[in-house]
């Protein structure tokens, strides 16, 4: 039992050059406030204690404290991390590192896909819960944050709380046999080469999709790939999906209110551990969970392993059956 929980709020999330080629909503930083002070209220009325916050440019967490003493309804402690922040997504990585270090019982955090691998990047053992507060939100989801703060208080305050876990899978991406980075959901290669804005939306440069879960029913481009077949987060599988003119014509939603006909030349299901490998013959870049982040040049051997050591993500239905089951919302503790 743990009673305390990690808070990672990217004051970022949802605001990049998607906003402008399509219809996404916005969720500004006064109401990430809202949702972090709900969290808070929540996981104190199951037992939390302490609930610390990643230090940020918008600080989210002395306004959440601020704000909640002001209304004289804080019970819990509520802290920051210590540490000087350089406003990019390593500030998100060492919070998580550093709430691994500390033990807490749960991270929070509020974001989209690349908020969530950002903080995967910095947890191993304590079990991440993923609030949906960006653009393309296929790993998060997309819950009041009173529900939260109950899930997440009970995963910190089970015993076990992998019973209400998922050992996430995650794409490892290796340039020449070296290790350059991960993706929780896709990695895409398109033929762009320098960064500029870091999200990526034109689906007409894409040239590969590697997804570690796919559907239609997500937006962005594992959508793509999941029209194409689709593939749960339980299936221990990938797929990789070659993109260019001359392919099949299919239709995805890449963005909030764009539907776009992208090529296809080919579909791959990859076993766990299997590797699709990609030669590249001029400059691409690699984006990870929809950002730009790996440069590749012409001659380099771009390798993709989907393998099931992502984060432990708690699921927040199942998180509160098992509460329930444990008797977490009855004080007494009797049966009815």
């Amino acid at each position: 039992m743990n009673r305390t929980i990690g808070v990672i709020a990217n004051p970022a999330s949802g605001k990049d050059i998607r906003r402008l080629v399509s219809y996404a909503t916005t969720i500004d930083n006064n109401e990430k406030v809202n949702i972090c002070k709900r969290i808070v209220l929540a996981a104190q009325g199951l037992g939390v204690e302490s609930v610390v916050f990643m230090p940020e440019t918008f600080m989210i967490g002395w306004a959440v404290r601020e704000g909640l003493e002001s209304d004289g309804v804080l019970r819990a402690s509520v802290e920051l991390l210590d540490f000087e922040i350089e406003a990019a997504q390593e500030d998100t990585t060492r919070a998580a590192r550093m709430f691994e270090e500390l033990g807490v019982g749960c991270v929070v955090v509020l974001g989209g896909d690349g908020t969530s691998r950002a903080a995967a990047k910095g947890l191993a053992e304590v079990p991440l819960l993923s609030v949906s507060t960006g653009t393309n939100n296929v790993y998060p989801t997309l819950m009041e944050g009173t529900v939260a703060g109950m899930a997440a208080a009970a995963a910190a305050l089970m015993p076990e709380p992998r019973r209400c876990c998922i050992h996430d899978k995650r794409i490892e991406v290796r340039v020449n046999g070296e290790l350059r980075d991960i993706a929780l959901i896709d990695a895409v290669v398109s033929d762009d080469y320098f960064a500029g804005a870091r999200a990526i939306w034109d689906a007409e440069r894409m040239r590969l999709i590697v997804a570690s879960r796919c559907h239609p029913a997500t937006i962005g481009f594992s959508a793509v790939a999941g029209v194409c077949g689709i593939v749960e987060d339980s299936d221990d599988c990938a797929l990789a999906v070659e993109l260019g003119r001359g392919g099949r014509r299919v239709t995805a939603p890449i963005a909030a209110g764009v539907l776009t006909e992208v090529g296809v030349r080919g579909v791959h299901r990859l076993e766990l551990g299997q590797e699709f490998r990609f030669l590249s013959e001029a400059r691409h870049m690699i984006a990870l969970d929809g950002e730009r982040e790996v440069r590749v040049d012409p001659g380099d051997e771009v390798t993709f392993t989907v393998l099931r050591n992502g984060p432990w993500r708690v699921l927040p239905r199942a998180a509160l059956s098992e509460a329930a089951r444990l008797g977490m919302f009855r004080p007494d503790k009797e049966e009815f």
